[in-house]
């Protein structure tokens, strides 16, 4: 995705959790020390999300969780609350949207990144939306959060990638305030699978969700990719939501919110 640029916006840049996490910021704060310290709380909330759910370090709560070496109960209770919002992901999505999801030697095993992410910038955001007559676009990995403190600032325009060709915009959505999510394999590659089989989709390619709320928008899209030909069906019966797929031969369908 990609957002708008104006000479009063200040941007601001940081690789986080594996991405690279940016801030768009326009307003009363955008340049001074209320403006960067909100910045700094932002990166510090996304390095201890990071530090609990990483699957990459072997000592985070979150691998040592997946390896039954500790309970939910023992984990922080940040750990309770993602699985309870992948939980019901998993029940709305029939189970093609699950963490714990078949691996290629056929052990299901716990990978909460379908929820972290969307979670940990939407949690980071406060930081930003406290901000006094301060509009704000917090974006990481496909996943942006749009914040404008007055009703009278414009809307933050966010473009959608083409799955096929990154480099090319096929659509631009305005976002005052609301989220937008993004789940595809142009970046990644086929990282997202049906958790039912383990078999990635082919009849997607990609998934963009404009909700209220950015953990909703990002579990809603993973959910949808996973449901491959039956994505939009799905998505078009998600209220408070609307989206683009982008099908595999290219082709895209709007749905809009029922």
């Amino acid at each position: 995705m990609s957002g708008e640029h104006d000479a009063a916006t200040v941007r601001r840049v940081e690789q986080v959790m594996g991405f690279p996490v940016s801030l768009a910021i326009r307003g009363r704060h955008r340049e001074d020390a209320a403006g960067r310290d909100a910045w700094d709380a932002v990166l510090a909330s996304l390095r201890a999300a990071e530090a609990v759910f990483s699957h990459y370090r072997p000592q985070s709560w979150a691998s040592r969780l997946g390896r039954g070496e500790v309970t939910v109960a023992d984990c922080p209770p940040e750990v309770a609350e993602v699985l309870a919002i992948a939980e019901e992901a998993r029940r709305d999505s029939r189970g093609a949207f699950d963490v714990h999801r078949p691996g290629a030697d056929g052990v299901r095993r716990l990978d909460t990144a379908g929820v972290v992410k969307g979670w940990a910038l939407e949690r980071a955001a406060v930081w930003l939306t406290g901000l006094p007559d301060t509009d704000s676009c917090l974006s990481g990995g496909g996943d942006v959060l749009c914040h404008n403190a007055s009703p009278g600032s414009p809307p933050w325009h966010i473009g959608i990638e083409d799955p096929a060709d990154p480099r090319r915009i096929i659509a631009t959505v305005a976002i005052a305030n609301g989220a937008i999510a993004t789940s595809g394999t142009a970046h990644r590659g086929a990282h997202l699978v049906d958790a039912r089989t383990g078999v990635a989709p082919t009849a997607v390619a990609q998934v963009s969700v404009i909700a209220p709320s950015l953990t909703r928008a990002d579990v809603d899209a993973t959910a949808a990719y996973a449901l491959g030909p039956d994505a939009a069906r799905w998505l078009g019966g998600r209220p408070g939501t609307s989206g683009l797929v982008v099908w595999a031969d290219g082709t895209t369908e709007v749905v809009a919110d029922p």
